[in-house]
């Protein structure tokens, strides 16, 4: 029997990085509410006391900018001033400017089906038959953590919580299957009088055992808070920037990333319509049953419709020959722009939900690249 280690993090929609990614799709959200043909590339950082705005956009949308950002920090429940940034009195600067005109003739075409990739770049998609949504096991109850530090705030179910918050989870797998989780550990922002080991008490209880339940064992290490405390978090305790949590986006470290973050990006950027569309090839492969784990590798030229590569590996794990594969992809799916944009209607103001708890293995209708559409077709191909 082979034993392996796999760790994954996620972090809390509070977290300052995550903040960021959340204002960069809420404004791109408002511009396609307006006006679905937007094009929009949205920066954020924040800091104590104060967001900025930056990036490029083409539209014909009005986008108030302090509202949105005011609105998102609310949502997210920066509502006192001690969690590090208040949505009310935060200072909010703006430098969104024109998209370059060299960009745009690159991108439009007379003929849509044409559409020119928005950038360069590289993009990977990846399932695996570890988890029903066909995800990596760790990121999932990673976010699964996560997610529930934000409902035990929300509902009160622990008190005095702050928005500011992560997990890691390592899993121990026996011959690439997971078999228990061999530690936990819980990053989760307080207010100053909260005692510790009451806190400790409470997320061991009703977060950890409540999500990781049978994965458990007497074994399992649990780090809460393990420097002491964490009373200075969000904004105040650490500067936070779109797109610099590109893991958590993701896999959680297993299967690659191409480099190219996702939010604040409309989907003319194949950063983010490639990476969804690799996600949903892939998917449909292991769905179908003809991999247990399989990764999808695109790229684009800026300007050019077609892909300039397309990969799939199934890690030896294929069912069929991986070339009957490969030849059915090509076959049944279109790796164009303009193509992937339709095929998962992706002009619609759906993202600021992305921009938490990782862009896959959601269940949300609106999540299109999760959709198992193709395996019949898949299934047919590769007979």
């Amino acid at each position: 029997m082979k034993v392996t280690y796999f760790t994954s993090e996620s972090v809390t929609e509070g977290h300052p990085d995550k903040i960021c990614d959340q204002i960069s799709d809420a404004i791109l959200d408002e511009m396609l509410r307006q006006d679905p043909e937007s094009h929009c590339g949205a920066e954020c950082l924040t800091t104590t006391g104060s967001v900025h705005v930056a990036g490029e956009a083409k539209t014909s949308a009005y986008v108030d900018i302090q509202r949105v950002v005011r609105d998102t920090l609310e949502k997210i429940g920066y509502t006192n001033a001690a969690f590090g940034i208040h949505h009310e009195d935060a200072g909010v600067w703006s430098a969104l400017h024109e998209q370059s005109p060299d960009i745009a003739q690159g991108v439009d075409r007379k003929d849509p089906i044409e559409q020119g990739a928005g950038d360069q770049g590289l993009m990977f998609g990846f399932a695996c038959d570890e988890t029903p949504e066909l995800m990596p096991f760790p990121i999932s109850m990673a976010h699964k953590l996560t997610m529930r530090l934000a409902e035990v705030r929300r509902k009160h179910i622990v008190n005095d919580l702050g928005p500011d918050g992560k997990s890691q989870v390592s899993v121990e797998y026996h011959d690439g299957k997971p078999h228990h989780i061999t530690a936990v550990v819980i990053a989760q922002q307080h207010l100053e009088h909260v005692s510790e080991d009451e806190l400790k008490k409470d997320i061991r209880k009703q977060v950890i055992e409540h999500v990781c339940g049978k994965w458990l064992t007497p074994e399992t290490k649990i780090h809460i808070n393990a420097t002491g405390k964490f009373v200075i978090g969000g904004p105040h305790g650490d500067a936070g920037l779109t797109g610099r949590k590109i893991i958590v986006d993701t896999y959680g470290g297993m299967g690659r990333h191409g480099g190219g973050c996702f939010s604040g990006k409309d989907p003319s950027k194949v950063d983010r319509s490639g990476a969804y569309f690799a996600r949903y090839v892939a998917k449909n492969i292991v769905s179908a049953k003809l991999a247990n784990r399989c990764e999808v590798q695109i790229s684009y030229s800026i300007g050019v419709a077609e892909p300039t590569s397309v990969n799939v590996d199934c890690f030896g794990t294929n069912t069929v020959p991986e070339e009957k594969i490969i030849a059915a992809v090509r076959k049944l799916f279109d790796f164009r722009p303009y193509a992937i944009i339709k095929h998962l209607n992706l002009k619609r103001p759906i993202y600021t939900k992305t921009a938490a708890y990782g862009h896959f293995g959601r269940e949300d209708p609106d999540f299109t690249w999760e959709k198992t559409d193709k395996v019949e077709e898949l299934k047919n191909a590769c007979r």
